[in-house]
């Protein structure tokens, strides 16, 4: 009996603090022609997520395809704001959703290309609504190595140039999917913070994907965030996604950096099927560490994260924690990069 009361006080307990919490995930794919995308975000809404950032901008995408896909998805949920979204280009715009119990949606990129090797696109995207851009998808680009390149080359000199423009008109930097050396350079080089918007602990899950801890170290020191996904190859050796593999990792990067410097990326996949056929046909994006023959990887889902928030106050979190993990941590980051629109 005593010890349901205790559960029953510590699910009430995280349930408040999931409810006021500003809960954002940096990471929802969003290209063009992505099946179920009709009803995935009534589901983040439903879980209790104030904020998701959308993929609107892929390394595979030529500039026509990047603004043609990111006008159209700005008209669209131009249209929807009264049915519940709101774009975001501030993070006041973030709170205000939160007050009006509206979904803020942030838009960025998973790779540099739809930039076709020119600095001076960042401040047009910028003005555009892009407020984070990955430097390289899996495969090496003009900036930088992917992390699935078994060269690990450094950061090109387009990549430094990309650095100092992004810092210039407050476009967050991010390293995932980009290759170790590459990272590090980065890290090295940037002004501003940095973040990892979805990446794993390599420690935990040896997988290209997942970032060791020399990254993680220089990611903290440099005042950045590394948000956890919630892919199952990522999360798990055995490729099974369940929030407790998902808290793991949280746990991990807590454990070798602080809480301040952990948030949350899910990269829910909810068009699995059409995933699964991409990375058939595309050996040399994703080489090694995935399911094969076809098979439908494993995902953390929106709705498993109010049990990853229980799982952090069963292990003892302290509110502070719980909070910045879920979406105050972002918040603080954007509110110090993000720069007004004028300025780009």
């Amino acid at each position: 009996m005593a010890d349901d009361m205790v559960a029953g006080i510590e699910q009430s307990r995280a349930d408040a603090l999931h409810e006021a919490a500003v809960v954002c995930d940096l990471t929802l794919p969003w290209g063009p022609g992505y099946a179920n995308q009709d009803r995935v975000l009534s589901r983040f809404r439903a879980s209790g997520i104030d904020f998701v950032s959308l993929t609107v901008g892929l390394d595979r995408m030529s500039l026509e395809q990047t603004i043609r896909h990111i006008a159209a998805e700005r008209a669209r949920f131009a249209k929807l704001e009264s049915e519940g979204y709101v774009l975001v280009d501030t993070v006041d715009d973030i709170l205000r959703a939160k007050r009006e119990g509206k979904l803020a949606l942030g838009f960025h990129f998973q790779g540099s290309n739809p930039l076709q090797g020119d600095p001076k696109m960042v401040g047009l995207y910028y003005r555009l609504g892009i407020r984070h851009m990955l430097f390289a998808y899996n495969q090496r680009n003009m900036a930088a190595d992917g992390c699935h390149e078994d060269s690990d080359v450094g950061l090109s000199r387009f990549g430094h140039a990309l650095v100092r423009e992004m810092n210039r008109v407050g476009m967050i930097i991010d390293c995932t999917h980009t290759g170790h050396r590459s990272t590090m350079d980065i890290l090295e080089a940037s002004a501003d913070p940095v973040m990892f918007s979805h990446s794993n602990a390599w420690s935990l899950v040896p997988h290209d994907r997942n970032i060791k801890d020399d990254q993680i170290l220089a990611c903290a020191a440099k005042g950045g965030l590394i948000g956890i996904n919630g892919v199952g190859h990522f999360l798990s050796t055995d490729m099974v996604a369940s929030p407790e593999a998902f808290f793991r990792h949280i746990d991990y990067m807590v454990t070798k950096t602080h809480w301040r410097h952990v948030c949350i990326g899910i990269d829910h996949v909810y068009y699995s099927e059409q995933m699964a056929e991409r990375r058939t046909a595309n050996p040399d994006t994703f080489p090694r560490g995935y399911p094969t023959g076809g098979k439908v990887a494993s995902y953390v889902m929106p709705e498993d994260l109010r049990a990853v928030t229980r799982l952090m106050v069963d292990h003892g979190y302290p509110d502070e924690a719980v909070r910045g993990i879920l979406g105050q941590n972002f918040l603080d980051l954007a509110r110090r990069v993000w720069k007004p629109v004028a300025t780009a």
